[in-house]
């Protein structure tokens, strides 16, 4: 039987930056498998307020018109690197998924290495704010650490060093380029239908406006959404702490639970292959939100 701290003392025992991805995925598939997904969701879903991100996912009409694959193959594929690591027969070919998706397109070093920062920070505060214990300082460098290796596997260049200067960066980029986009409000509306879709039909207003209610001001101001009101606010995120706590008194999870498991994951009832995830995009044609890179290295 697995006691409630025990794997975090198991993480504590390891190194956070020799063993950065077991840590990770100590951390997201056992103790943090729930936030972890919303945080992430979250994560992405800040990209849309920058307009040179916003703006190319809307003319590819993937994130408007097939919502539900672009957020499957999104978790699909960057969990499977968390489940079997970089090394793995799997991950090498998440790799060259990735790479060989976006190489037709130019997107900015900026941008791409924007995205990377917001799957490690966004993740830490939601979980300090909102998980059932905050992050320890093993979890928080070894996320970082994680993200760097897939960054560099990327063709990202000036990677932040550290889980501080991740913070800072996105902190910066945010203040200087989030604004108004109407294809990123697009996106945003189509992301936040796709949620609703998740629950039955008449919940859809609710959960609307328990969404927009977990979404700090910068990031409404961007879309143009009207802010909640503070009492709104104050009872869905005392909803959300309220599901931390109550989780902190059950039993420890005894077996990973990983994106594939999720029950948001609907586009592949009959299952997938690695290898088939993702777009096909043609040359000159639409645009996605990561630069074109030389992946010949990684392949």
């Amino acid at each position: 039987m697995v006691r409630r701290f025990e794997r975090l003392a198991r993480i504590r025992r390891l190194d956070p930056c020799a063993n950065a991805s077991e840590i990770y995925r100590l951390s997201s598939a056992y103790e943090f498998p729930w936030d972890f997904a919303r945080a992430l969701e979250l994560a992405l879903y800040r990209t849309y307020a920058v307009p040179s991100i916003g703006r190319l996912l809307a003319e590819t009409a993937e994130f408007t018109d097939r919502p539900q694959k672009r957020y499957d193959d999104t978790a699909l594929l960057l969990d499977a690197v968390v489940e079997h690591g970089f090394d793995s027969e799997q991950g090498r070919t998440v790799i060259r998924r990735i790479n060989r998706m976006h190489r037709s397109y130019d997107i900015t070093n900026q941008d791409m290495r924007y995205v990377l920062c917001t799957f490690v920070v966004i993740p830490k505060r939601w979980i300090d704010a909102y998980g059932w214990r905050r992050m320890s300082r093993h979890e928080t460098v070894a996320s970082a650490v994680h993200y760097r290796t897939l960054g560099r596997h990327m063709g990202i260049k000036d990677i932040p060093g550290s889980y501080e200067e991740f913070e800072a960066c996105l902190d910066a980029y945010e203040a200087a380029h989030f604004a108004w986009d109407e294809g990123g409000r697009r996106v945003s509306d189509a992301t936040l239908d796709l949620m609703a879709s998740w629950y039955p039909r008449p919940l859809a207003p609710l959960l609307r406006a328990g969404t927009l209610a977990l979404l700090d001001d910068p990031l409404l101001r961007a879309f143009r959404y009207a802010p909640p009101s503070p009492g709104t606010r104050a009872v869905v995120r005392s909803a959300v702490r309220l599901r931390g706590r109550a989780v902190r008194l059950l039993p420890p999870r005894r077996a990973p639970h990983h994106a594939r498991q999720n029950r948001e994951i609907k586009g592949y009832p009959n299952g997938y292959q690695l290898a088939e995830l993702g777009t096909r995009p043609v040359p000159g044609i639409g645009s996605c939100p990561v630069r074109h890179i030389d992946t010949s290295a990684v392949e």
